[in-house]
């Protein structure tokens, strides 16, 4: 296994799996992208080098891998998780706002357990999931998951129709509910309320608070959970992503990570 380098289709092309891609090749990582999945392969991409670039599932038949990344968005995670499961590989998912549905999960849940697969949910932007999940182990009773961004970073979400968020002065709360809806209404800022909410008490028992904040630079997390082993707060604040500010530095960072521990020797 000399030289061996794990291998890797990642789906999507955009802010975070450039990112992603950049990392791996900047901290020479024994990893190899073997193929990136994109929606228009006659679009120009840079960065991609010698990589074979594939926009449909069905051409995941004629690559090698070990996993499938997803980052392309919540529509990317059925097909592309049906194929890669399919094949025996495991695949993470990014854009977790897909796994609100209930169909859906359950029907990747199948295909790998009929297939000898993993579905990873990597931690995203978050922190503490470790701790949170391991909680759950014992009984939680309450979670809640608070998400402030700046007051802009909502711009193209059900947030505009709330509030005016170009002329507030203050953080102003937007939205109270349970995970499932947060990441209903906003499957691109909110995907981490699955995260919190799959590693705790689930959809629709974790309530989540977002916050839009004209003052705030970074975006930030807080959650605060109580159970049976004590009580959890865990607070971040992440700078936002250069090319995607709806996203943090800290997803790319996240899915790194995840790829190098299974491509690693020592895993933390």
């Amino acid at each position: 296994m000399s030289g061996y380098k794990f291998r890797v289709v990642l789906v999507g092309w955009g802010a975070i799996g450039r990112r992603v891609a950049d990392l791996l090749l900047q901290r020479g990582a024994p990893v190899a992208i073997v193929a990136v999945a994109v929606r228009d392969l006659a679009a120009v991409r840079e960065g991609l080098g010698d990589v074979r670039v594939i926009s449909d599932p069905n051409d995941l038949a004629g690559i090698e891998a070990d996993l499938l990344v997803e980052a392309a968005g919540r529509g990317s995670v059925g097909p592309w998780c049906r194929a890669g499961l399919a094949r025996g590989w495991d695949v993470a998912v990014s854009s977790t706002s897909a796994l609100t549905d209930a169909d859906l999960l359950a029907e990747l849940t199948g295909l790998a357990q009929a297939n000898g697969a993993q579905i990873i949910i990597p931690p995203g932007a978050l922190g503490g999931i470790d701790a949170l999940a391991a909680a759950s182990r014992l009984g939680l009773s309450s979670v809640r998951h608070e998400v402030v961004k700046p007051a802009l970073a909502w711009a193209g979400t059900p947030a505009e129709a709330v509030c005016d968020l170009g002329s507030l002065t203050e953080p102003r709360v937007f939205f109270e509910g349970t995970a499932r809806q947060a990441a209903d209404a906003y499957p691109q800022n909110a995907n981490v309320a699955v995260i919190s909410a799959i590693a705790g008490l689930g959809l629709d028992r974790t309530v989540v608070t977002l916050v839009a904040d004209p003052g705030a630079v970074l975006n930030s997390h807080r959650i605060v959970a109580e159970g049976d082993f004590g009580k959890l707060s865990v607070v971040l604040e992440n700078r936002p992503l250069a090319a995607n500010p709806k996203s943090s530095e800290m997803t790319g960072l996240s899915l790194v990570r995840m790829i190098e521990n299974r491509a690693g020797v020592i895993v933390i």
